[in-house]
């Protein structure tokens, strides 16, 4: 950024600067303006309250030392409606500033000592940006696999081609914003029927007023400038990108070219937006093969498993996304889930010797947090204890998380396992207060394995349990939070705590 001094380039990022002081505020506002940021600047510390509030600001560099309240009061306030704002503390006066302790917890992201030159200073606005640039690719990603997960269960419930084809035009609009959008199917893959023709002319589609062209106008207006990157895109089976024009190749599980989607954006998209479009193109690719196979393929359950088991393996990446999009709001709960499904699964070995019964038990331990993906950030991450209404959001995301597996028959069998899985023994846990043996043997089972991982685990707010207290902490709950037997069958586990914790991270080493 510093290449832009002349301020030539604007960057878009927002900078308020606060300073009772407009010798160093109009200074300030010269030298980032220079630099390609908008800058606003204020001397009052209550109207830049007002204004964060109501405007949209990416940075805030804020003076110590004001009136009527200081900086520190400032960013308190500010904390209480907006915990996105990165906030740069400055001061003249160094034995005045605020402790380390209180920058920390007020979620200060920089300190810079007031000067005549303002490159430090510089750098640490730069390095803002580049937080926020990530935090921005993060939240876009995230949002649009939310959105492709709620669009993957009306895809799957299409069973016919010309009822399927136009809920992926109206999907691939809303996911790309653009209008202009195709689908063009290859007609060797399209199921022999006596519709075929009819049928074939649906399949082409753009997005100039009605969705439907025929095959002489598609093939006049779109084919030629998307040929190239179409003949690509089938010869390495991966989408292809040439400035404004994407193309999405579509397959089935054997590699059989099923057409491709195709999005004339009306300016070059954005890396994630191009992986987010791709991740939909196996969603539709799954939706069609299985379009033609419930087509044509009815009495053929051999050919119809198969699908269903690439349909399993699409939902489970999507799932498995939004689970990993949920521990990326909180760097201290990644790897969470996977532990609480290995622990789980070792659990639950010595309950069953149905190896279904084993496998849904390591699937919920997988996803049973997948709620989450609906809590705030704000309150995930937030390092003190959780005020009522934050713990009530907090306590929605087991029945989210039931919610959310429900609507995809595949994890319909582990849905109840998440909704129960912070049920208590003696009945005061959450959603629905069950209790005893009313609680699903395999909730119970996660339930003393997300404790113990929880325990020994390092969190913002407090330091990891050693094994020991952990293990007491289990044997304190018995019979109260968690079930005796299972906390006795877990202790029993522990005994071999060193070759798991090692088995653990060999097999997280190898995926």
């Amino acid at each position: 950024m510093r290449k832009n001094r002349k301020g030539s380039v604007q960057n878009h990022y927002r900078l308020l600067v606060l300073d009772d002081d407009e010798m160093i505020t109009l200074a300030l506002r010269a030298y980032f303006e220079g630099c390609g940021y908008q800058v606003d600047i204020e001397s009052n510390p209550l109207q830049a309250i007002e204004r964060i509030r109501q405007g949209d600001y990416d940075i805030l560099l804020l003076d110590f030392l004001m009136t009527p309240i200081c900086g520190d009061q400032v960013v308190e306030q500010i904390r209480q409606f907006n915990h996105d704002l990165f906030i740069i503390l400055l001061t003249g006066h160094k034995d005045l500033a605020p402790p380390v302790k209180t920058i920390r917890e007020l979620d200060i992201q920089g300190y810079y000592e007031k000067s005549d030159r303002f490159d430090q200073l510089e750098l640490l606005v730069e390095s803002c940006v580049k937080s926020i640039r990530q935090m921005k690719t993060i939240r876009s990603y995230r949002d649009g696999l939310d959105e492709i997960l709620t669009y993957v269960p009306a895809l799957m419930q299409k069973n016919h081609p010309q009822q399927l084809i136009p809920a992926i035009v109206q999907q691939l609009r809303s996911l790309s914003g653009q209008q202009d959008v195709f689908v063009l199917l290859n007609p060797l893959s399209v199921p022999e029927m006596t519709d075929k023709l009819s049928l074939v002319s649906t399949m082409l589609l753009s997005g100039s007023g009605e969705y439907q062209l025929d095959t002489a106008q598609f093939m006049k207006r779109c084919f030629p400038r998307f040929l190239p990157l179409i003949q690509q895109a089938r010869n390495s089976r991966e989408a292809q990108l040439s400035h404004c024009q994407l193309v999405i190749p579509l397959g089935d599980e054997q590699n059989r070219d099923l057409g491709i989607l195709g999005v004339d954006f009306a300016q070059p998209p954005s890396a994630t937006l191009v992986q987010l479009l791709s991740v939909y193109g196996h969603q539709v690719s799954s939706a069609l093969a299985g379009s033609f196979l419930h087509t044509l393929l009815q009495n053929r359950n051999e050919t119809l498993n198969q699908m269903n088991d690439q349909l399993k393996e699409s939902h489970m990446q999507t799932i498995s996304a939004v689970r990993l999009m949920v521990e990326a709001k909180d760097i201290y709960t990644r790897g969470h889930s996977d532990r609480v499904s290995y622990y789980a699964t070792l659990l639950a070995n010595r309950q069953f010797e149905d190896k279904d019964r084993i496998e849904l038990v390591r699937l919920a331990g997988l996803f049973h947090d997948v709620g989450k993906i609906g809590v705030p950030d704000s309150i995930l991450s937030k390092p003190g204890r959780l005020n009522d209404s934050e713990m009530q959001a907090i306590r929605r995301h087991a029945a989210l998380g039931s919610e959310i597996l429900s609507s995809i028959r595949f994890f319909s069998d582990i849905a109840g396992i998440v909704r129960s899985h912070h049920e208590r023994w003696d009945g005061r846990g959450y959603p629905d207060g069950l209790a005893g043996t009313a609680i699903p043997l395999e909730s119970r089972i996660i339930a003393v394995a997300d404790a113990f991982d929880a325990m020994t685990s390092f969190r913002s707010y407090r330091q990891p349990l050693s094994l020991d207290q952990a293990r007491q902490e289990l044997l304190n709950s018995r019979g109260s939070q968690l079930d005796a037997q299972l906390v006795d069958d877990f202790i029993e586990i522990l005994n071999d705590y060193d070759q798991i914790r090692s088995q653990l991270e060999w097999t997280f080493h190898e995926l």
